[in-house]
């Protein structure tokens, strides 16, 4: 039987897909280029990670990230927050794709520690948003805010000493 009242899983895959991997993909564009040249010619701070550890990371954080928006995409559609909740879930996937085409593909530190900011403002929206739909969703966005807060630390230690 269908239920006319939530998105069929198929759709939901698909969306929850397209919206994590378009991020990843502009992400990977931006960042994988500048590595070698910019970025290693940056100074660094003493707790910046090797470059291997990025990719495992973030591939974990976007499979979270994917679970945590399907869940919401089949939640029924007239459950009050569920549209607050997509809406802030897409802007947080943007601002993640955005601030690696600032930071790594413009080469500005600066205006990515600007979008790192807003990113981190708007994971937590989208968690709040979440934990009142569906808690497990909420769960495995925080890894994310976790990550981001290092980044966010990382971006403004690399903007002072360069």
């Amino acid at each position: 039987m269908i239920d006319r009242h939530r998105m069929n899983v198929l759709p939901a895959v698909l969306i929850a897909v397209v919206a994590v991997s378009a991020a990843s993909l502009i992400g990977s564009a931006a960042t994988l280029p500048v590595i070698p040249n910019w970025y290693a010619g940056l100074v660094k701070p003493s707790f910046n990670p090797p470059n291997w550890i990025f990719g495992p990371v973030w591939t974990t954080l976007y499979v979270m990230m994917g679970v945590a928006f399907f869940r919401i995409l089949r939640l029924p559609y007239d459950i009050m927050g569920r549209q607050a909740g997509v809406r802030a879930f897409l802007t947080q996937i943007g601002l993640n794709g955005f601030w690696s085409v600032v930071f790594f593909g413009n080469q500005n530190i600066a205006g990515g520690l600007f979008v790192v900011v807003a990113l981190w403002l708007s994971i937590i929206v989208t968690l709040a948003l979440f934990w009142k739909l569906d808690r497990v969703a909420a769960w495995l966005m925080a890894p994310c805010l976790a990550w981001v807060s290092f980044a966010g630390v990382l971006n403004a230690a690399l903007w002072s000493l360069n």
